[in-house]
């Protein structure tokens, strides 16, 4: 049995270096949301699957063995020579953020993920199955997603759903937004960025939309993401809040996807059940997984960020964390 299996895009992102001329290389790096999750909670310790459809090209042979180095089970990676991988070209920005322009269509491989693809033990045989909204911009992909995390929910799965929104993907906003808050009743653990509540609910009060959704859809836990704030939960109908490190940031690529693998990490390794978390294990769980976002920010790429349980021990037990002055 697996203990958390991840299906959607895989991808290629180009993160850019400067040269000592101020030109700009670009060094290819295996990323994707989900890809990138499974490979942190791999990496971790855990046995994790991703589920998911890359070319048959350099890119996407790439990208398996990315897979394969984090130690992922890539069974249920479909490699196609009928369509190319998918890329992504990433601008740096003041403060690490960045922007992201995608090569991405239905001509690419992701996109053409369909139910003939799936095996039923990727979706009926897991304790965490996790989605995001970028695999719902177009079918096939979508149907065959949101089938997949439908079975894995009827066979006892906890659903995880991060949005990751990435407007250039959409046809509209208006459909991103429609599509987003039509799949959230499918989610035991939601993750939102900040930005991401904004544009689904306009400004709000964290806790006032956190207990909606809870109540509207029976999210368990729900977390929302801070940049250099730290993070926001609500599990129980309780609000709890944790720092970011203060450390260098150099780019901020899988910075959120490994956060929800840390809280995935925790939850699995204590293996309680969400309602039964105390005061002090959600404390320690929210600081374990921003100390793992918060290292992944501290290189270029996400995947060959990801750091050791020892190096975010040490960063929990060593580090400031990024208090606002009142």
């Amino acid at each position: 049995m697996f203990d958390f299996v991840s299906i959607g895009e895989m991808l290629i992102d180009f993160t850019p270096y400067m040269t000592d001329d101020g030109s700009a290389l670009y060094q290819p790096n295996p990323g994707g949301a989900p890809a990138n999750v499974a490979s942190v909670v791999a990496k971790l310790g855990l046995h994790s699957a991703f589920v998911g459809k890359v070319g048959n090209d350099v890119f996407g042979l790439s990208c398996k063995e990315a897979l394969k180095n984090a130690g992922v089970c890539t069974e249920h990676l479909v490699l196609t020579s009928d369509y190319p991988t998918t890329l992504a070209f990433v601008t740096l920005l003041p403060g690490g953020n960045r922007e992201f322009s995608f090569y991405r269509n239905r001509l690419t491989a992701d996109v053409s993920l369909e139910k003939s693809d799936l095996s039923e033990s990727a979706y009926q045989n897991t304790r965490i199955f996790h989605f995001g909204s970028v695999s719902l911009t177009e079918d096939p992909e979508k149907s065959t997603v949101l089938y997949a995390v439908e079975e894995a929910k009827k066979a006892g799965a906890l659903i995880s759903y991060d949005p990751n929104l990435r407007l250039p993907l959409w046809k509209s906003a208006e459909e991103a937004k429609k599509t987003i808050l039509e799949t959230l009743h499918y989610a035991d653990i939601l993750k939102l960025s900040e930005e991401e509540v904004e544009f689904l609910f306009g400004k709000v009060d964290d806790h006032e939309i956190c207990k909606e959704l809870s109540q509207k859809h029976g999210i368990s836990l729900i977390l929302i993401t801070k940049a250099a704030d730290g993070c926001y939960a609500y599990v129980n109908g309780r609000d709890y809040h944790s720092y970011a490190y203060d450390l260098k940031t150099i780019d901020t690529t899988g910075a959120g996807d490994s956060f929800l693998a840390g809280v995935v990490y925790c939850l699995l390794h204590s293996s309680r059940d969400i309602k039964d978390l105390s005061d002090g294990e959600v404390s320690e769980m929210l600081d374990f997984a921003n100390a793992l976002g918060s290292l992944v920010t501290t290189k270029k790429g996400a995947i060959p960020a990801i750091p050791t349980i020892e190096e975010i021990n040490r960063c929990i037990e060593m580090e400031q964390k990024l208090i606002p002055k009142q």
